[in-house]
């Protein structure tokens, strides 16, 4: 295998020089935007540090520039230079030309052009057609002009559309699944569907100029009222890929179990598994035990045991083609749609106790001040001595062994834990980024339906296997690196200017300082947290802190992982349900001379790509998974309409305020509407709605009772009602800056005076309807 120089590991980005304060000058203003390829009125005011008369001045410069087709909208807030196109962006096929090549355009970005699509590309992807949705590379040809290349298909797009059937004597619509849109599409009589079906379907003709759309029916998917409908709702709604090619099953099941070929044999080991109770694949097993060097006193040597699916899937196969389209597991309340066929996940990669399992497994020595002193891979052969859930291993070092954890609580479990306290101490030295969030499990019933929604508990059980998994990754990216491997790292970025300028402004509402210029180190984010966890903002600045951060991602290129504070950092553990860890287990073969099953010629040239794909795949999950959450939950509640709930305020917009139940964790929304008679501006600088007469406040964090108005299963929504009363007036704090207005004129059937429903008031006295979430 040819190797490169792995890119030579670079702490957080710094973002470049500031712009000189004040109002730029018109080019000054282009050349921020063309630099930052796409940005909005708040992201520019703020670098440039405008405010009142300033931001009004900014406002018309933007207008001006996108009248004259300088400047295009990107969404519905952001701005871009007119027709620039990123490197990587999401389209939708829109045209196929009298030459048969397709024509895709970017789905943000009404000024963006129609760019062809390269033809070739991965053919047993199978070919793109209309309507497809594509992940695609924008490349400059020599000729001058740009040509889309795909990277990925992702699925549905906006010319398909997601559905519950409504029949009546006249019609039969289509009335969409994702709240966002209220569009309905209207199907020719003489279809076969019932009332109630699912449906995808994919608009034909816009019909009159007022009237709905006309669409033909491509899909019946489900019921609307069988239970388990909603996670088929999100797995079609985001172009979750599922099932698996005759192909990848035909490989799957000729797979056999592993010898000792070639292997380490670590069976004498007495690695373990612990993990969620009702987990049914096993990536990961650890052991620990004292290190017996006189050179190391007080230090430990601490085993990760990771699948071996690198020996199962091997590159070009078709298991390694379905995997990199799909990119992970995804993982619903009633379901998984995994990332390899139940043959491996569940069966030969699992590491089920008490059966021989290949591993890819790391062997780690600490110090006594917690700091890793070295690390070997080895390829062995190993069987789990038990597996068990954390609430298990917690309760035996808690002192309550069953009959499981009691034989190995001397030999095994209490050495993990006496290993994890070393670990601690490079941890806390480390100090990475210590935000705090409550997460809730959904058990569900054999018929499908919630039985419960409970606190998921954390325990230092979760902890001592999130820094085991975390310190096997490091040792992956640092012996990739040492040996100039490519790799597929896991970066995040240190939090951009602006979104630091947002939170300084913010604290500056709450008394709490933030000095101007101030590098945000994690150290210094963790001092602000432990400040106010005790106090009445510690909600609030929890929230805050949260959202002032930047999403992970794939990538080749290394600039560290700031929120674990680590320089080098690769996904290593997963391999069963991450595909980036499986790239990462052939480039430790290639490496380190464990195999022929190494990096292939294809993954080293692809690799960017795939970084890009996955990095896509995992957000379209964690998006298909919370909304098939919020359905749930929303059924779950369904039957409680009229029942009042204490909840939090985790959001603030100019259309409402959305809280959190405290005994659920589900979010819902209460329009400005059911907030009082008056005007209220949102100020986006204290993350309040404001009275415009009283100055009450709903501040962002703010503890509140609610009443479920309204729970929409079928797509996820609850309304609620205000019961509480605001915030006192803050007669210290500078007056909101002036913003969006919302009122709720009090008059029978609750319609303003125009006969609209209440909603949102700007400067220029213009109405909008409220918006449900």
């Amino acid at each position: 295998m040819p190797k490169t120089r792995a890119p030579k590991a670079t702490r957080f980005n710094t973002s470049s020089a500031r712009p000189a304060k004040g109002v730029p000058d018109r080019e000054t203003l282009l050349k921020f935007i063309r630099e930052s390829g796409e940005t909005d009125k708040g992201a520019i005011a703020r670098a440039f540090g405008l405010k009142g008369e300033d931001r009004r001045a900014l406002r018309a410069m933007l207008q001006t520039l996108e009248t004259d087709g300088t400047l295009g909208k990107r969404g519905r807030k952001g701005f871009a230079e007119a027709g620039a196109l990123p490197e990587v962006g999401v389209v939708d096929v829109v045209e196929r030309t009298s030459d048969g090549d397709l024509m895709v355009k970017l789905t943000k970005g009404d000024d963006a052009p129609m760019v062809a699509l390269a033809p070739g590309g991965d053919a047993k992807a199978g070919a793109p057609g209309m309507g497809d949705r594509l992940l695609v590379r924008f490349v400059k040809l020599e000729s001058g002009e740009t040509e889309a290349r795909l990277i990925k298909r992702l699925g549905q797009s906006s010319h398909r559309i997601l559905g519950v059937v409504r029949k009546s004597r006249r019609e039969v619509r289509v009335e969409p699944v994702d709240r966002r849109t209220k569009e309905t599409l209207l199907l020719p009589e003489g279809e076969n569907v019932r009332d109630g079906d699912l449906v995808v379907a994919q608009i034909e003709s816009h019909g009159s100029r007022y009237g709905p759309k006309h669409g033909k029916l491509l899909e019946i998917v489900g019921r609307e009222d069988d239970p388990r409908a909603y996670s088929i709702i999100a797995i079609h709604a985001h172009g979750i890929p599922t099932g698996f090619p005759e192909g990848a099953e035909a490989e799957a099941e000729a797979a056999e179990p592993p010898t000792l070929s070639g292997r380490e044999d670590l069976r004498q080991v007495p690695l373990i598994t612990i993990d969620p109770a009702d987990a049914r694949d096993h990536d990961d097993a650890v052991y620990a035990e004292p290190d017996t060097d006189e050179k190391n006193p007080g230090g430990w040597i601490c085993w990760v045991a990771i699948a071996d699916v690198a020996a199962y899937v091997r590159p070009g196969s078709e298991l390694d083609r379905t995997a990199r389209e799909k990119g992970n597991s995804v993982y619903f309340p009633d379901r998984v749609e995994p990332m390899l066929p139940e043959r491996l996940s569940n069966g030969l990669c699992s590491l089920r106790e008490g059966e021989n399992r290949a591993t890819m497994a790391v062997r780690m020595v600490f110090g006594a001040d917690g700091r890793k002193r070295s690390h070997t891979f080895v390829r062995g052969l190993m069987r789990s001595a038990a597996k068990l859930s954390y609430e298990q291993a917690q309760a035996a070092i808690d002192g309550n062994p069953d009959d499981k954890t009691g034989p190995l609580l001397e030999p095994v479990l209490r050495p993990l834990w006496a290993a994890y306290a070393c670990l601690k101490k490079g941890r806390d030295a480390r100090s990475p980024l210590g935000i705090e969030s409550l997460e809730r499990k959904i058990s569900i019933n054999t018929e499908g339906e919630i039985a419960q929604i409970t606190p998921r508990a954390s325990l230092e059980a979760h902890k001592l296997i999130e820094e085991f998994m975390i310190q096997a990754n490091v040792s992956a990216a640092e012996t990739l690196e040492q040996k100039r491997t490519p790799l597929i790292y896991r970066i995040h970025d240190q939090p951009s200017q602006e979104k630091i300028q947002a939170l300084v402004d913010f604290l500056g509402t709450l008394g709490l300082p933030w000095t101007k210029g101030e590098v945000p180190r994690t150290e210094r984010f963790n001092k602000l947290l432990a400040e106010t966890r005790e106090g009445p903002h510690a909600d609030i600045v929890n929230e805050v802190v949260l959202r002032t951060q930047m999403q992970a991602v794939y990538s080749t290129e290394n600039i560290g992982h700031y929120g674990l504070n680590l320089a080098k950092y690769a996904h290593f553990t997963s391999p069963i349900r991450r595909y980036a860890d499986l790239i990462v287990h052939r480039a430790l073969v290639s490496a380190l001379g464990l195999g022929t099953d190494g990096l292939s010629d294809r993954d080293i040239s692809q690799m960017k790509d795939t970084a890009e794909s996955i990095t896509f795949a995992e957000r379209r999950a964690m998006a298909a998974e919370r909304d098939a959450m919020d359905r749930y939950v929303a059924a779950f509640l369904s039957d409680r309409v009229g029942a009042e709930f204490e909840g939090r305020i985790t959001g603030v917009t100019r259309f409402g305020l959305f809280v959190r139940l405290a005994e659920t964790g589900a979010d819902g929304l209460v329009p400005v509407s059911k907030l009082g008679g008056e005007f209220f501006i949102h100020d986006d600088r204290s993350h309040a709605l404001v009275g415009e007469r009283s100055g009450a406040r709903w501040p962002l964090g703010m503890t509140v009772t609610v009443r479920l108005e309204e729970a929409t299963p079928i797509t996820g929504g609850l309304l609620f009602h205000m019961l509480s009363e605001p915030a006192a007036p803050d007669r210290t704090a500078p007056r909101p800056r002036l913003g969006m207005r919302a009122r709720n004129d009090r008059r029978p059937g609750g319609k303003s005076p125009t006969g609209r429903p209440p909603g949102i008031r700007t400067g220029r006295k213009q109405k909008m309807g409220g918006k449900k979430r």
